[in-house]
C-alpha cells in the first residue's frame, strides 16, 4: 500500500495523512493503542497521544476503536514516517505491549487472536473463546 505523501522542502517535512487525537472527545479508554500497530499511539497524562509522528503511518486502523470519534486523519506537515524507528520502538516496547484474550488470557501466541466490539468496547478474543461470547 502505497503511503499519500508530497515533499515540502522549507522544512524538511511532507504532507501526508497523520492521526489527530481531540483531546477533548478523548476519554481516556485506552482502546485505540493496540490496534495501532506502529505503536505510534500511547497514553499521556490520562488521555490518547501520538507520541511520535514518523511512527503513525497515518492509514487509520485505530479510528474504528474510539467510542468517542475523537480520532480522525487529517493532511498536513509532519514528519515522514519512519519504518526502521516504529520496529525498534515495537522491539523495545514487545513485552509491555503483550495481547492477549480478554477472556482466558492467552496470547497470540497460544491462539488466533481477533479484535471486537461489544457493548461499545473493543475487546480481544481468541478463536476458542469467540462461540462462548457470541452464544452467551
Amino acid at each position: 500500500m502505497k503511503l499519500n505523501m508530497t515533499k515540502s522542502p522549507p522544512t524538511g517535512k511532507i504532507v501526508r495523512n497523520i492521526i489527530r487525537i481531540d483531546e477533548n472527545l478523548c476519554n481516556g479508554c485506552g482502546n485505540c493503542i493496540s490496534p495501532c500497530a506502529e505503536g505510534a499511539i500511547e497514553m499521556v497524562n490520562g488521555k490518547a497521544a501520538v507520541i511520535s509522528e514518523e511512527m503513525c503511518d497515518g492509514l487509520g486502523a485505530c479510528l474504528a476503536s474510539c467510542p468517542t470519534g475523537a480520532l480522525t486523519i487529517e493532511k498536513r506537515e509532519a514528519a515522514a514516517y519512519d519504518e526502521e524507528k516504529t520496529e525498534f520502538h515495537k522491539k523495545k516496547t514487545a513485552n509491555e505491549n503483550e495481547i492477549s484474550c480478554n477472556m482466558c488470557g492467552k496470547t497470540d501466541e497460544e491462539n488466533y487472536l481477533l479484535q471486537i466490539r461489544k457493548n461499545g468496547q473493543m475487546l480481544w478474543i481468541c478463536t476458542k473463546c469467540l462461540p462462548n461470547l457470541i452464544h452467551k
